[in-house]
């Protein structure tokens, strides 16, 4: 039997909105979802949420799985909260060291500990262009934490309207990225268009300042749509009779169609005929017909 396929693979998060991790949980057999375990990661120790059993899971990263240590212990979690209520203080105790220092724009976006307290993650954006020395500030910072090992991690804008939450541009109370996306997709300008979106800076991005998330929610769904409809510009033949294509509503699988008097009226898919169609019966039907040696039309009329 294949090892692989013996392997019991679960879904762990970190964070309430975070990114999904896989890891081996054969060492614990009678694991639960719900339930805390602790686990070896790139920023330490951490206690971390099953939340998924992977049937099917894709290849690991790194060419093997990484295992679980053990379940969380109620000790493992009362360590956490009290490192968890640290991590504010740690956030602008770099504040005041980054301002006092000469930092401008550094900004200290969060701070994260291992659940054991014996690493800190140091989370910052910079609107300084190219890479920042934060050596002086990374110096002072470690003569405060003797005993902690420190990483500093520069993160993108999208990343830290994540962390930071807040008002959304569209008026929601939480935005998307805090409430519950987990990972960013690959957002362009022509998924705007595709939409009929204004592409006005305003309507179209971000609190972070980059293309808003949700221009991706309903982007395949207008392209499939549109696949099927006629575009602006196209001559159609409606029950009303030809008319050209001013208007198109992909979500309602409809067009408006304006007429030579001016008239204009939307119609539905079904409703509509391609004009090159009935300009092709036409000319057929008044092509004169051809006949064989035995005077058989040859045509099909």
């Amino acid at each position: 039997m294949d090892v692989e396929a013996q392997k019991i693979i679960v879904g762990i998060r970190f964070q309430k909105v975070g990114k999904v991790y896989h890891f081996d949980a054969s060492t614990c057999p009678d694991i639960r979802i719900g339930d805390f375990v602790v686990v070896e990661t790139s920023r330490g120790r951490q206690v971390g949420e099953v939340i998924a059993f992977i049937a099917d899971p894709p290849p690991p990263p790194d060419g093997v799985w990484k295992t679980i240590q053990r379940k969380a212990t109620p000790r493992d979690l009362v360590l956490r909260q009290i490192y968890q209520k640290k991590e504010l203080e740690a956030v602008i105790i770099c504040r005041e060291r980054a301002k006092e220092l000469g930092y401008p724009g550094l900004k200290i976006v969060a701070a994260e500990f291992s659940f054991d307290g014996e690493k800190l993650s140091i989370l910052y954006s910079s609107e300084a262009e190219g890479k920042i020395d934060l050596k002086r500030l990374r110096n002072a910072v470690q003569r405060l934490y003797p005993k902690v090992n420190i990483e500093w991690r520069l993160i993108g804008p999208r990343d830290v309207a994540k962390l930071m939450g807040g008002l959304g541009a569209c008026g929601l109370e939480n935005r998307c990225c805090s409430q519950f996306l987990t990972e960013f997709s690959p957002i362009s300008i022509k998924m705007a268009k595709e939409q009929g979106i204004s592409l006005t800076p305003t309507e179209i991005t971000g609190m972070c300042g980059r293309l808003r998330c949700c221009l991706v929610y309903e982007y395949e769904q207008y392209v499939e749509a549109r696949k099927q409809l006629p575009k602006r510009g196209k001559m159609v033949v409606t029950p009303q009779g030809e008319g050209k294509v001013v208007d198109v509503y992909p979500l309602k699988m409809a067009v408006v169609v304006g007429f030579p008097s001016g008239v204009q009226q939307e119609f539905s898919v079904s409703q509509l005929q391609p004009w090159e169609e009935l300009q092709a019966l036409k000319k057929k039907a008044q092509t004169p017909c051809q006949a064989n040696g035995n005077g058989d039309c040859l045509c099909g009329k």
